[in-house]
């Protein structure tokens, strides 16, 4: 349906040169030709198939400029939209080929190889017309007479009738002939916009005015507009005009999109995207961007919008310091986002990480160890770069740059250059990567740094066989502690911030006198048995040496609880595959009901996320904990008979603090967003 004549007045404004478009009356297309060509538009759309660029064996008609212009198509007087005319230049290429002879005299004339005065040029060019959500290609027929083919002039224009796009739309025309013997002409436009859509700004708040009448109904739509995929709704209502709709900034995305339509049947809908440029926009979709590795060999960077970034490949040295950049990097500039990737390596490691770069500016960088939780190991990256004649050069990366193995240089791979070499040669090296020049690989330096420190070794070993002497004397207590009791974890996993938490606290807890275990480090065997089994053969096995299962409570979990309290778990939601935390539920609350939880079970939640109320009242018949403020308590219930001495457990509760802490501050941050789109509630009520 054709766009109300007072939102045309209002975009095209009062003046008389901008009332004075030009009226096409009626739907059709039409093409015309500058004098001395005849051109033939194909009726219908078609499809935009070029073919390849080729080159040419005579004189071919070649499009040369675009030029556009804005019309009104009329279906009524009052009842026009915006279109978008079209004058494609074009010229002629190459030249005239002599006939052979076989051709002048072993048989007829063909009337297509005549004297170039007697025949003609032909082409066909095609218009292809892109304005969101709406793609168009039409075909038109040119012919010129031989006699104005001249090689490298222009022989007229062609003018098609006409393209028709919505208020404010961004344009985008192109043009070739058929068959190709150049690239398209590119050409991209802006049509007027809505000037009664206003964006205004006041401290942390941005305003949407909509200056319309108040008889005016209309609907508007916030969207995120992804060019990789489609678009994501986000904010959908009726209205009556004027109105004003209040923003954060911090819901600002450069892909936020605003689109207005009249409330009447077929109406054309006008799209308009005010925050592509806006500086704010951008540092939120950094802030909201996510990288994601997918060990063994796949990543993924998740984003609300579409980004122009640059990923590579680096490497973290336990030590600290910048992530060095490795060849291979990660190909192209333009990252495409929520998509999984592979990562071209042929083995993985924990010093292994992804950058993400913007205008070479570091936004992002993640590890595979950060997902996996194992620490970064003491390995030396050597890069090896082959030559010809299997000729091949080592060199060592270090802070201060690659170290050439057998050099002089006072760094640790030169003065053990010709270990390493024989680390390489017998296989004792991982290979991260190759091709045909160049090849990673990460070397072992944990036995160099013991037969460095052997004297140290044995003197301490001395010195433990002196307490061990002494402890004999307290035996149950040297077995108690010696011994170091089993933990198995229980979490729903409910979203990736949550999923890091539960991470840090196990990884933290392994520095204790604890067998840690936890799903988030089974994921092969949890796939492969499946949750049910996997977290029965668990489940036994740390119940038979005396150990004891953990429930970390969250929102998640809490609901899950309720659900199959109430018996509606058959009417649940499916869960995920790795999620052992449901699959466990028909096993733990027989245990609660039938009084056989307490000695074995555990639970525990995280400050700010959940309050003990939350809990249900099932599980309190064993100890429930706060963390990390009630850390010193949960440790010792934990340990049981081979907890230390107060002071000595209050220590240990300040070492998990400090790991666990940065990331329940990050979820908690996450969770905490005012008004941002994803925020969630933090009690579970």
């Amino acid at each position: 349906m054709p766009v109300p004549w007072f939102l045309l007045s209002l975009a095209l404004g009062r003046s008389p040169m901008v009332l004075s478009l030009e009226k096409l009356m009626g739907p059709q297309d039409t093409a015309r030709c500058s004098p001395g060509l005849s051109c033939h538009l194909w009726d219908g759309d078609v499809l935009c198939l070029p073919g390849s660029i080729v080159s040419a064996p005579g004189p071919v008609l070649v499009p040369t400029r675009l030029q556009t212009e804005l019309v009104l198509r009329c279906y009524q007087e009052t009842d026009c939209d915006l279109c978008v005319r079209v004058a494609i230049h074009l010229a002629v290429h190459g030249h005239w080929e002599e006939p052979k002879d076989e051709d002048k005299f072993g048989r007829a004339a063909d009337p297509e190889l005549e004297e170039p005065g007697n025949a003609f040029l032909q082409a066909q060019v095609v218009l292809s017309f892109q304005a969101y959500p709406t793609a168009r290609c039409v075909l038109l027929e040119v012919q010129v007479p031989a006699a104005l083919a001249q090689p490298g002039q222009s022989v007229g224009s062609v003018v098609f009738d006409c393209f028709e796009a919505a208020l404010g739309a961004e344009v985008r025309i192109w043009s070739y002939t058929q068959p190709r013997y150049q690239k398209e002409l590119n050409f991209t436009q802006q049509l007027p916009a809505l000037p009664w859509l206003n964006v205004s700004a006041d401290g942390d708040d941005v305003y949407l005015v909509l200056d319309v009448s108040e008889e005016q109904h209309f609907g508007l739509s916030l969207y995120w507009n992804q060019i990789q995929g489609p678009t994501k709704p986000w904010w959908h209502r009726n209205l009556t005009g004027p109105q004003t709709i209040t923003l954060n900034h911090t819901d600002l995305f450069p892909c936020l999109c605003i689109q207005v339509w009249p409330l009447e049947p077929d109406s054309v809908r006008t799209s308009v995207c005010p925050f592509r440029e806006d500086p704010r926009a951008h540092r939120n979709l950094w802030r909201a961007a996510r990288l994601q590795l997918l060990p063994p060999r796949g990543w993924r960077l998740d984003a609300p919008c579409s980004l122009l970034a640059e990923a590579t490949l680096c490497w973290q040295a336990p030590g600290g310091g910048p992530c060095q950049s490795l060849v291979p990097p990660l190909y192209q500039a333009n990252v495409t986002v929520n998509k999984t990737l592979e990562l071209p390596l042929l083995n993985a490691h924990p010093n292994l990480c992804v950058q993400v770069s913007s205008r070479e500016k570091l936004q992002l960088q993640e590890c595979l160890w950060a997902d996996s939780l194992r620490a970064l190991k003491d390995d030396l990256l050597l890069v090896e770069t082959r030559g010809l004649q299997d000729n091949r050069s080592l060199c060592a990366l270090e802070p201060s740059g690659c170290t050439p193995l057998l050099s002089k240089a006072s760094t640790r791979a030169a003065r053990l250059g010709e270990q390493l070499l024989q680390d390489l040669q017998s296989g004792q090296c991982l290979q991260l990567w190759e091709d045909e020049l160049r090849a990673l690989w990460a070397c072992p330096m944990d036995k160099y740094v013991h037969q460095r420190w052997a004297l140290v070794w044995l003197a301490c070993l001395l010195l433990a066989s002196v307490l061990f002497l002494l402890f004999l004397f307290r035996k149950d207590h040297v077995k108690a502690a010696a011994t170091a009791r089993a933990a198995l974890l229980l979490y729903s996993a409910e979203d990736s911030g949550f999923e890091r938490l539960v991470g840090a606290l196990a990884s933290a807890l392994c520095q204790l006198p604890l067998q840690v275990t936890v799903d988030l480090w089974s994921r092969r065997e949890l796939s492969a048995q499946g949750p049910l089994a996997w977290f029965h053969a668990q489940r036994r096995q740390t119940l038979q040496e005396g150990g004891v299962v953990v429930l970390l409570f969250s929102p998640g979990a809490v609901a899950l609880c309720h659900e199959w309290l109430q018996g509606a778990a058959s009417a649940s939601a499916p869960h995920g595959p790795h999620d052992a935390f449901a699959a466990s539920l028909s096993c733990v609350l027989p245990d609660f009901l039938q009084g056989r939880a307490p000695g074995r079970y555990v639970g525990a939640y995280f400050d700010g996320l959940l309050h003990s109320g939350a809990v249900p009242a099932l599980f309190r018949s064993v100890p429930v904990f706060s963390l990390p403020s009630q850390l010193p308590d949960f440790l010792g219930t934990l340990q049981g008979p081979g907890a230390p001495s107060p002071g000595r457990l209050g220590e240990r509760a300040k070492q998990v603090s400090r790991a666990l802490q940065p990331t329940l501050d990050q979820l908690l941050q996450a969770l905490g967003d005012p008004g941002g789109p994803g925020g969630g509630t933090r009690d579970g009520t």
